[in-house]
């Protein structure tokens, strides 16, 4: 099976930082939006085999790469919040 491992570092990063965003809505909408938003702004990494997985945990555990997506996901927090596409959240800042 092929996977793109960003895409589970992207998840993980958007449920560790979303309690920093209080105001923001976190639908399924809003949150899809965020991961689309950060993915489209990352390289992706896709493995299939356990030696490639192994292997390219270990270069996104490094602390850049973890920064890089955090700040890929933060952005999309923000813009997402300034713009919602879904109908329960208002407009406004979600900026911690």
């Amino acid at each position: 099976m092929i996977r793109n491992k960003v895409e589970e570092h992207v998840i993980e990063a958007y449920e560790s930082l979303k309690v920093h965003f209080p105001a923001f809505c976190g639908c399924e909408v809003c949150k899809a939006d965020v991961l689309v938003f950060a993915l489209n702004r990352l390289p992706a990494r896709y493995v299939s085999t356990l030696e490639g997985t192994v292997i390219t945990e270990l270069s996104l555990d490094r602390q850049q790469n973890r920064a890089t997506i955090e700040v890929a996901v933060m952005d999309g927090f923000r813009r997402v919040g300034q713009s919602p596409r879904c109908k329960t959240a208002s407009s406004g800042s979600s900026t911690p």
